[in-house]
């Protein structure tokens, strides 16, 4: 019997580098779990749709899939969207089992992923001191999806021993620029930010753009197709795949 196939769902973006990062990511899933049927799919915006994966996976005889949403926090997309679009795959077949699992989320091994991305971008922009951290992130209207932000900042913050703000690329503020005018205002010029993205895409170039202008030294990549965040969705895999067993 084949075990569940894995349908990692992203949001979805107008931006290609999304998609392609999102690709490049199940192709680290697909290789440290070679044994699995592993897809991408999108709500939105990107091809695959969700609908289109679903439907190739029971044409090829799949009746067990986990959906693991890849996405930081539990906001609107994850409290809607994501159940709303396993509804309707569940009412079309519905002799198939789909468990979506909870979010991606920001597990603080993704801290480790931050610190490289931000790293490169440190080694590259050849800074080699800071005293300031901006972590930036997409922002939602729901306030506890901002908080699960504001509260990893304090924790990477904590490990760095500098002063960290959370920042976010829309619905709340501060922005990033804020955030770095701030830091700035009290006499601080070494500020770093990272971009707690997972892909590329409009919200984070306006981050890093509004970071730099403000007069940030660095700004990293999304964390994008990194291992510990294949792992991640596997670790979501493998507890949707267990709640798939009959008791």
């Amino acid at each position: 019997m084949a075990a569940p196939a894995l349908v990692a769902l992203a949001h979805g973006s107008r931006d290609p580098r999304s998609a392609a990062t999102i690709n490049a990511l199940v192709a680290e899933i697909r290789a440290q779990r070679p044994d699995l049927r592993v897809e991408s799919a999108f709500l939105e915006l990107s091809r695959p749709s969700f609908h289109t994966v679903v439907d190739r996976l029971v044409k090829a005889g799949y009746d067990e899939i986990v959906v693991v949403p890849l996405l930081l926090t539990e906001a609107y997309h994850a409290k809607v969207d994501v159940p709303s679009a396993v509804a309707e795959v569940t009412a079309k077949h519905p002799t198939v089992k789909v468990r979506a699992t909870s979010i991606l989320g920001l597990e603080a091994c993704f801290l480790e992923v931050l610190d490289e991305r931000l790293r490169a971008a440190l080694s590259a922009a050849r800074v080699r001191e800071l005293d300031a951290l901006v972590l930036a992130a997409a922002g939602s209207s729901d306030p506890l999806a901002n908080q699960t932000v504001a509260r990893l900042a304090r924790i990477w913050g904590a490990h760095h021993r500098l002063p960290v703000t959370a920042a976010y690329a829309s619905s709340t503020p501060p922005a990033t620029g804020e955030a770095v005018r701030a830091f700035r205002g009290e006499g601080r010029r070494h500020i770093a930010v990272a971009s707690l993205f997972l892909a590329p895409g409009f919200l984070p170039d306006r981050a890093a753009e509004l970071a730099l202008e403000a007069g940030a030294v660095a700004v990293s990549e999304p964390l994008g197709a990194h291992p510990e965040v294949a792992r991640t969705v596997l670790a979501r895999y493998a507890v949707g795949a267990v709640e798939l067993v009959p008791v």
